[in-house]
């Protein structure tokens, strides 16, 4: 995370047993709050295969005693959603639970589950053979300036009035240190790029962090062409194709025409909770065994 440490104020926790780290919290610190780490897309505590509810329970209660004692009057926290673990681990849900923690977001990330099957529309089905009929080429590039400069900078500037959270530069020095885990795919028709997506490998899912097209991408059928290209072909030994979220404003108001367009794919929903407990409630955590 050290690319974008200006950015932060960084807090993150090491969380000991016996000498040896047990959970790491990824965090920074605005004011009286604390926050699971606003630079990283999923968060929230880290803790080894082997860690059981009590034990959980345990370190949260001591997280938020420290933080106690830190003059920290919040914690907020965002949960990883359950497709990124490697054995069923949601031992934070219930112990944020315990600490009466409140709701502040919900996130609606559409996923395919190869091992549940999915059925992509006949729609879509349509754009992809358009995009065969435009002979449309994919190509795995380690080059992002193209991609980067003619379609997702200035496609967001005009929809959005934004810029990607990722610069040219900060993406570049990412695929660098993590080449194996961060893949770039651009569209062509000819020499023309059209159309192109970055995507985030970890563990059994591949998960688009950028997509983005030229105007013609409805005609020509070329995000179509990629992503079924990349789901059918390049992420077919990945279990979950993650296609991220399609909503604004902390999960309350949906972009239809985009969680549409995944979710005719055969993407299903899975959420991904943001919680906000006082840290004065971890005596709520000392006493909770019968």
């Amino acid at each position: 995370m050290d690319y974008h440490a200006d950015r932060f104020a960084d807090f993150s926790l090491i969380v000991e047993r016996d000498g040896a780290w047990a959970a790491v919290l990824p965090a920074h610190r605005s004011g009286s709050t604390v926050a699971s780490h606003f630079g990283l897309t999923y968060g929230g505590l880290v803790y080894k295969a082997e860690m059981k509810l009590v034990e959980l329970v345990v370190i949260l209660r001591e997280i938020l005693f420290f933080l106690a004692r830190e003059d920290v009057d919040t914690l907020r926290i965002k949960t990883m959603p359950p497709i990124y673990h490697k054995r069923p681990a949601e031992e934070l849900h219930y112990a944020l639970f315990l600490a009466n923690a409140t709701l502040e977001r919900r996130d609606a990330l559409s996923v395919i589950d190869r091992e549940a099957g999915f059925k992509i529309s006949r729609k879509r089905k349509q754009s992809i053979r358009r995009g065969n009929r435009n002979h449309l080429e994919v190509r795995e590039e380690a080059n992002f300036e193209s991609f980067w400069n003619t379609i997702l900078i200035p496609n967001l500037a005009r929809k959005h009035q934004a810029s990607p959270v990722h610069s040219l530069e900060e993406i570049q020095l990412l695929h660098r240190r993590f080449p194996d885990h961060i893949r770039h795919f651009n569209v062509y028709e000819g020499d023309r790029i059209v159309a192109g997506t970055t995507v985030f490998i970890a563990g059994a899912v591949a998960h688009p962090q950028y997509v983005s097209g030229k105007e013609d991408k409805n005609a020509l059928g070329s995000l179509d062409f990629l992503y079924h290209h990349l789901i059918n072909k390049v992420f077919v030994n990945h279990r979950f194709f993650d296609f991220g979220i399609s909503h604004e404003q902390q999960g309350r108001k949906i972009n239809e025409g985009l969680i549409f367009w995944k979710e005719s794919f055969g993407a299903g929903t899975i959420v991904q909770d943001f919680y906000s407990v006082p840290t004065a409630n971890f005596n709520l955590l000392e006493d909770f065994l019968l």
